[in-house]
């Protein structure tokens, strides 16, 4: 145990105590900061960098992919369609190292956040007025 990184720790516990809800957030903030730093390695010419960190975004979105209750009507099936969108863009950036596929599907990573957000912090209004 020595020698051990304390903020590791910390998050990895954060992971393994979070809510299923937590955890999707996780996820989308994940996925907007680890798209800029791959932005910023391509700008740095670091490719392996870039590389990483765009696959890294890819998997979180299989992932919500994965997750996604595909037995909660149309709304699932639109969102299943706008995360393989993502991940396709993605798979395109990474492949060309190209800047502006990233600009072009950043915001709606972006997006994607702050829609989960709002609909946590709806979710969370709604479950404190039947308390």
């Amino acid at each position: 145990m020595y020698g051990e990184n304390p903020y590791n720790s910390y998050k990895q516990n954060a992971v393994f105590m979070a809510s299923k809800e937590q955890l999707l957030l996780m996820l989308v903030d994940g996925a907007v900061k680890y798209t800029k730093i791959a932005r910023a390695a391509i700008l740095d010419k670091n490719t392996q960098k870039a590389h990483r960190e765009l696959v890294r975004v890819q998997d979180i979105f299989t992932e919500l992919m994965v997750t996604l209750d595909q037995n909660a009507g149309q709304w699932a099936k639109d969102m299943y369609k706008v995360y393989d969108f993502v991940r396709y863009e993605l798979s395109r950036a990474n492949i060309r190292k190209d800047i502006q596929v990233i600009d072009n599907v950043l915001p709606v990573i972006e997006q994607i956040k702050d829609t989960w957000h709002e609909a946590d912090k709806k979710s969370k209004e709604e479950r404190s007025r039947y308390k």
